[in-house]
């Protein structure tokens, strides 16, 4: 990609927002727009972070067997009445942007339930069919009245959501489970250290849950953490009357054992059982050809949450001033920036062409009036993990590369970028 092409603003670094650094660098430059609070259209890294991501939560949740699919963002009032929460969620907690005209009542989706449950139920009649989890990668709606952290609490996001059909509880249960695995590998993948929380059902139903907080100063939850087993509680919950059990799922007998942290929850699962198959009289038949309430789980994972984390979480700092970020290596979009002086023009496209002949996504800085040094700055502020100057010292054979969130630089002669590149891949 060339860097003419992207239009980013010139922005000042010192101008940034020091409790959302990288967020805000990407606002500044045009690479977020927020059209009003809450509401964000996303420019290019952004856009193919948010596509690496995805792929690797859909090749995990492909490995597991998981169908995915897609239901409407706009929903109609009649399939909430089915199942009840029409006013909890219009009324009661006022989360739904709701429409009202001469075709009806409708809802922009805050969530999939009702929907996944109607679509599950209409293929799947009999417990041979079962357990079947399908999913959909898409836009959610909420009526956040109080937005903050950019995109770690909007009023449009992009979420992964599963829902799951099994036959028995015991059947759920194990499904329930096998997610908790796929969500770890997930996480694992994307290099976010994931602390499994113990957190209330709220308004979707059922008896079990558990969320999935990643540790960032910029959380606005505190969880209680044990390090040796990744699993925390949420603090609001010392107080509760089942405050020994948690403890006792933590695998620890006294508080003061416990770390804490602020956290921002990336994930949830929920067991809802039969909650949702009851309420709204969707059955299949079981062996004997009797109705049986399907028992449903789902699975969220907040896509937007997980990019601001990782962009947030990979601030560089020289002497406690601002520099940029830089994304993991695994996860960037663009793997080097190439900076270069105009009598190099030549020699850096060079290495431009070869490297993407090669498979290997960068940018090269081809923009007119820039001095290298405000190129340089300018690498930090787009993440990418890595840099290559050419400028006078650049002997046509021999090109320094520097990794920029520790400022490592090496020799690589240009016939090796390939294989120096091929090795940060594995």
């Amino acid at each position: 990609m060339k860097l003419s092409k992207f239009n980013i603003k010139k922005i000042n670094i010192k101008d940034v927002d020091n409790n959302y650094i990288g967020q805000d660098i990407l606002l500044k430059l045009g690479e977020l727009y927020q059209f009003e609070s809450g509401i964000y259209g996303y420019g290019n890294i952004w856009t193919k972070l948010e596509r690496i991501v995805e792929n690797i939560i859909i090749d995990e949740l492909d490995k597991a067997d998981c169908i995915q699919v897609e239901f409407p963002k706009l929903q109609p009032r009649k399939i909430w009445d089915q199942s009840n929460r029409w006013n909890t969620y219009t009324k009661d907690g006022d989360i739904m942007f709701t429409l009202d005209n001469n075709l009806g009542e409708y809802g922009l989706a805050p969530t999939a339930e009702e929907c996944a449950t109607i679509f599950g139920a209409n293929r799947l009649l009999s417990y041979k069919q079962l357990p079947t989890t399908y999913y959909q990668i898409s836009e959610k709606f909420r009526k956040e009245i109080r937005t903050r952290g950019y995109l770690f609490r909007p009023r449009t996001f992009v979420m992964m959501d599963a829902y799951s059909f099994d036959k028995s509880e015991e059947n759920m249960v194990e499904t329930y489970n096998k997610m908790h695995t796929v969500y770890q590998n997930i996480f694992k993948r994307l290099g976010i250290n994931i602390y499994t929380t113990i957190s209330d059902n709220g308004t979707m139903g059922g008896k079990v849950s558990e969320e999935y907080q990643a540790i960032t100063k910029l959380g606005e939850d505190i969880i209680l953490y044990n390090e040796n087993n990744n699993k925390a509680i949420n603090k609001e919950v010392i107080n509760d009357d089942n405050k020994d059990i948690y403890l006792n799922k933590l695998e620890v007998n006294n508080i003061d054992d416990l770390k804490s942290a602020n956290s921002v929850e990336l994930g949830n699962n929920f067991q809802l059982g039969t909650t949702y198959s009851n309420s709204m009289n969707l059955y299949f038949k079981d062996e004997y050809g009797n109705d049986k309430p399907y028992y449903m789980g789902c699975y969220g994972i907040g896509l937007g949450r997980i990019i601001a984390t990782i962009i947030e979480n990979n601030i560089i700092k020289d002497k406690d001033k601002i520099k940029g970020f830089s994304i993991p290596y695994s996860l960037a979009p663009y793997k080097v920036q190439i900076i270069y002086k105009e009598d190099k023009e030549r020699e850096a496209k060079r290495i431009y062409n070869y490297l993407l002949e090669n498979s290997i996504n960068c940018i090269l800085d081809d923009r007119d009036g820039y001095s290298l040094g405000n190129k340089i700055n300018d690498v930090y502020t787009l993440g990418t993990p890595y840099m290559i100057v050419i400028g006078n010292k650049f002997d046509g054979t021999n090109i320094e590369i520097e990794e920029t969130k520790s400022g490592i630089k090496e020799i690589i002669n240009i016939d090796n970028l390939k294989e120096f590149f091929d090795k940060k891949s594995m």
